[in-house]
């Protein structure tokens, strides 16, 4: 049952195939057994219980049912939930409790998801590993699939601490937690890729709405004009429908769109005869692994024989794209960052010698290197001698950027294929050797420019690689039109069939078995 996609559970649960409370209990003693992976940073297992028992009752009565009624869901821990720890993974917040859900959350709690818990991630979702939070890293449960360990096996590389992977991130916990199948849908936040990359290394479908589609509300912020609220789902129906949950204006953001926007559902039979699929020639980019590149050509073969028209396209500005997003990034981190100073909620120094070695240690005590490395980088950029040669002329940058989109577009162009990661699922030891702003570099290289230009993405499985680890591929759509990108994305799946994880639960999953000797053989 816990295989299932969020769609055929939620039919399962309106046949009475299986009670939410059951469902429940099925999620909840998969998340015990998966421990090891770290996707939960705090399993709400009570509150889950009771929101299934209110369900379950609803079902029995014969209430009209939302799409979510009795569904088990996830929430990436930067996102306020009332009463429930909400920490970002660091230091500062650790403890805080908020007063109030933020809209996305309250939005799925309406239409009866069940909360299992907030999900771990990268400090303040700085990062593309989900490996610098307080909490430690998040495992990708591929590492530890049938699949991989067999693999592993076949090739005498199977040992008792195995080189586990990393799940990408920031929203490694989320991504982790829809693989490992301990819940059908997971909310993360996507500010240059935060949701995609992670539902590429996790084999999972990752969904970048629109800027202004969906609220942010009670996310706490890491770049105001990039946060987008993802989800996170194991099919593209899927994500349509939780789409269809939490999109909408909200009085309490003033950044989303008062836009004629209406929920859909994706059609059973797509054609995409005579649509238009932009390649484009700067995501040729340094670093792209045979792997994907394989899998990218062989997708634009598949469009085209199904009758789609395949056309080569240039974003010469996307180039830039990675150095301006870093300039932008962290001049509204500096800002954003400003408020956590130990006053008002969150950690406090207990140096208090003056008002101001106070502020130093909370906020050294608190924030990791790599956030106070962001702080300070943005605080540079913003000085009164830099402003304009940086700040400004990023700003300058970035329009040029969303223009060279606007210009495919409007040539006809319907959406665009590229590569979501330039390789499958880096090994921990491997990916920890680069500093911070490196990984995020390499690792956010297709993604970051649809955060910087407000478009929506949607990243798709397609294939295992030699090492069975997950290959996804990203369609990029024009503003508000999630309903032609994901029709596409949805014909594009069932042509790939990828296959979902097939994690050994066992009692000592975690580890691999020895490998065998002479003496042991």
């Amino acid at each position: 049952m816990l295989g299932l996609t969020l769609r055929e559970v939620c039919v399962a649960l309106r046949e009475g195939h299986i009670s939410p409370k059951e469902l429940c209990h099925q999620c909840l003693n998969l998340i015990k057994k998966t421990k090891f992976i770290n996707a939960y940073i705090t399993v709400t297992e009570e509150v889950a219980l009771k929101q299934a028992e209110k369900a379950e009752k609803r079902l029995l009565k014969g209430e009209p049912l939302g799409p979510l009624d009795g569904i088990p869901v996830a929430v990436k821990d930067n996102f306020s939930t009332a009463n429930i720890e909400t920490t970002c993974a660091s230091q500062i917040l650790k403890g805080y409790i908020p007063p109030f859900n933020a809209t996305v959350v309250n939005k799925l709690l309406n239409q009866g998801a069940v909360l299992m818990g907030k999900t771990n991630m990268d400090e303040f979702a700085m990062g593309s590993g989900s490996t610098d939070g307080i909490f430690g890293p998040v495992r990708n449960p591929w590492g530890y699939s049938r699949q991989y360990k067999e693999k592993l096996i076949a090739t005498g590389q199977c040992t008792e601490e195995p080189d586990w992977v990393i799940t990408g991130g920031s929203s490694g916990g989320s991504a982790a937690a829809v693989a490992a199948l301990t819940c059908f849908a997971a909310l993360g936040s996507d500010t240059g890729g935060s949701t995609r990359n992670p539902a590429a290394h996790c084999g999972v479908v990752g969904l970048k709405p629109t800027y202004g589609l969906v609220s942010r509300h009670g996310l706490i912020p890491l770049v105001n004009s990039m946060d987008v609220p993802g989800i996170l789902t194991r099919s593209v129906d899927d994500a349509a429908t939780v789409l269809g949950v939490l999109y909408g204006h909200d009085p309490k953001d003033s950044t989303t769109a008062e836009h004629s926007f209406e929920s859909f559902s994706l059609p059973d039979e797509v054609n995409v005869k005579n649509i238009s699929i932009g390649i484009p020639k700067e995501y040729h980019a340094p670093g792209l692994s045979a792997e994907v590149l394989s899998q990218w050509m062989k997708a634009a073969d598949t469009f085209e024989r199904a009758g789609a028209r395949v056309v080569e396209v240039s974003l010469p500005h996307t180039q830039h794209s990675i150095v301006c997003y870093h300039v932008l990034c962290t001049a509204e981190v500096a800002s954003n960052m400003a408020r956590f100073d130990g006053l008002e909620y969150g950690h406090r120094s207990t140096v208090d010698s003056s008002t101001e070695t106070m502020y130093a240690s909370t906020r050294h005590e608190g924030f990791n290197d790599v956030v106070r490395g962001r702080i300070l980088s943005g605080n540079f950029f913003l000085l009164k001698q830099n402003y304009d040669r940086y700040f400004v002329k990023a700003q300058k940058v970035r329009r040029l950027i969303a223009e060279d989109f606007i210009k495919v577009f409007s040539s006809g162009v319907d959406v665009l294929l590229t590569p979501t990661t330039l390789s499958d699922a880096a090994c921990y030891k491997d990916f920890i050797k680069e500093d911070n702003r490196t990984r995020s570099a390499q690792e956010d290289i297709f993604t970051q420019s649809a955060n910087m230009a407000g478009l929506p993405a949607v990243s798709i499985p397609v294939a295992l690689s030699a090492r069975n680890l997950p290959v996804s591929l990203q369609l990029i759509g024009q503003r508000f039109r999630e309903e032609d990108l994901l029709t596409i994305a949805k014909w594009f799946e069932q042509q790939v069939n990828f296959e979902a994880i097939d994690l050994q639960i066992s009692d000592n999953i975690g580890t691999l078995p020895k490998k065998k000797t002479a003496s042991t053989a």
